[in-house]
């Protein structure tokens, strides 16, 4: 038996494969995120297609579930600190299944709308919760390269998913096969969380719910370490939850400027990956082409989290991003200068991928380690989830542009310049005394 606080034998010590397993889930899980996401990008075309619908209502339908994600991101995150990681996020899988399977049901605009909005709460709420897990389940030496990681599955799951829909769509020529696709691979993920991910070490030690030495010990063991003869003492009482804790003195400036700087990278990447199969199909392409055009910026995006998570390890994350957001905007800009053939455009699209995406998994180290366990999922989802809101804004100003007859060139160099505002914003952050990162 042990009296030793887990939480420090965690930071210190080599990762046990145990640890690295919670991680490869947690990856799995934002790829899954991935997919669901842009899953109406891929289907957009045939929806467009099939109801008649014009750019400025497919903008409304492509940021519904950006919007859930922002309510999902907060209410849910929130959540997590107060039931726990595990639970949260077997709900979000819950909530994700059910909206994707409802939403290959929808019978018009209206109720598939209501139905991404739905799918939405469950992918904003799983963010927040994968995004603790990653963090907690690290040990310090590999914390932000592992939050990385975790990012740099968003993309992995857009480029095999989007790789298996453009095969849907060619095959049925149905969009509807692709909810369908996701319905079934998100519920098969519910029994391996439920075998392979528990509750945080750090968590069960903040909340000390019934039965928490037992859970504990059950994890230390696993991973090859001494049980715990006893709980170690509190490092503080608990106290009521209360979003007021994100805006104390010492992190008030650190959580608004994080916001801020979410908020508009989110412009800028959502209206890459939200438009790209629209642009293209509209250039003249099959829908098949543009999901291809779309899947190459994914293989740009999985690129960049991965340069970037390396990169970690011998510079500072936060110059990592701020930089990328600088070479995102440009990239972005870049897309709409008149590219007219599918090589050009995917490569454009790889890209702005690139550099969009390395800033996002970036961004996530950033926020992890910028708030304390007891309001680490918190925290990530009031970023995210007020944040989100760029992501919604993205797509929806993007297709009233269009619709209000601006050039791609025009568009694209608007949207870019969220991106630049987001890289302003985060150097900008000076962290008080009281703050991690």
């Amino acid at each position: 038996m042990s009296n030793t606080d887990p939480r420090a034998l965690i930071a210190r010590e080599p990762m046990h494969r145990r640890q690295i397993i919670a991680i490869a889930v947690a990856t799995a899980l934002n790829a899954l995120d991935g997919f669901d996401v842009l899953s109406i990008s891929f289907a957009a075309p045939g929806i467009s297609k099939e109801w008649g619908i014009d750019r400025a209502a497919l903008g409304l339908v492509l940021s519904m579930e950006l919007i859930g994600m922002g309510i999902g991101a907060l209410i849910l995150g929130a959540m997590a600190d107060r039931i726990g990681r595990r639970p949260t996020i077997l709900a979000c899988l819950v909530v994700m299944a059910s909206g994707m399977f409802l939403a290959s049901t929808a019978q018009n605009l209206t109720v598939l709308s209501a139905f991404r909005l739905f799918t939405g709460l469950g992918i904003g709420g799983m963010l927040a919760a994968t995004n603790a897990i990653v963090a907690e389940c690290s040990n310090a030496r590999r914390r932000n390269l592992s939050v990385a990681i975790m990012a740099g599955g968003y993309p992995m799951g857009a480029i095999v998913g989007g790789s298996i829909a453009a095969f849907l769509l060619g095959t049925t020529g149905r969009w509807q096969s692709v909810f369908e696709f996701g319905a079934i691979i998100t519920a098969a993920f519910i029994p391996l969380v439920l075998w392979l991910v528990p509750e945080t070490i750090a968590f069960l030690l903040h909340k000390r719910p019934a039965g928490a030495l037992e859970k504990i010990n059950r994890t230390m063991v696993r991973q090859g370490r001494a049980a715990l003869s006893e709980l170690p003492p509190r490092d503080e009482e608990p106290r009521r939850f209360s979003f007021g804790e994100f805006f104390a003195p010492g992190i008030a400036s650190v959580t608004v400027l994080l916001i801020v700087a979410y908020f508009a990278h989110m412009m800028t990447f959502y209206f890459l990956v939200k438009w790209i199969p629209k642009i293209v199909v509209d250039m003249g392409f099959p829908p098949a082409s543009a999901g291809g055009v779309l899947v190459w910026a994914n293989v740009g995006g999985a690129s960049g989290s991965i340069v970037l998570s390396l990169l970690t390890q011998k510079i500072g994350v936060r110059p990592l991003v701020i930089g990328a957001m600088i070479c995102g905007a440009a990239a972005v800009t870049m897309f709409g200068q008149g590219f007219t053939t599918l090589a050009s455009l995917s490569i454009m699209a790889c890209i702005g991928g690139f550099f969009t995406n390395a800033a996002t998994a970036g961004l996530y180290a950033v926020i992890a380690q910028s708030f304390p366990a007891s309001l680490r999922a918190g925290g990530t989802g009031l970023v995210i989830g007020v944040g989100r809101a760029g992501a919604a804004l993205g797509p929806i100003t993007a297709g009233l542009l269009f619709a209000g007859g601006s050039s791609l060139a025009l568009v694209a160099f608007v949207m870019a310049c969220g991106t630049l505002v987001g890289g302003i914003a985060l150097a900008m952050v000076r962290y008080g005394e009281n703050a991690i990162a």
